[in-house]
């Protein structure tokens, strides 16, 4: 899996976008698609993400 900024996954109801790619680190948004302005800004390892992610859906483009 290959991951880069501003790439958004979709896992059931949650949308997640990388606002922020390190070596070992992500930052990313949670996207409330019902309340886009209660987005929450988190920090993880790479491994922690990839396992949040884990079979979700790349949203191609990007966009909703």
């Amino acid at each position: 899996m290959k991951l880069y900024q501003n790439q958004l996954w979709k896992q059931g109801e949650d949308l997640y976008r990388i606002v922020v790619l390190e070596r070992l680190a992500v930052e990313y948004k949670r996207i409330d698609p019902l309340d886009p302005e209660k987005d929450t800004h988190h920090r993880v390892t790479k491994k922690e993400f990839c396992r949040l992610i884990k079979g979700a859906t790349e949203v191609v483009g990007g966009s909703l």
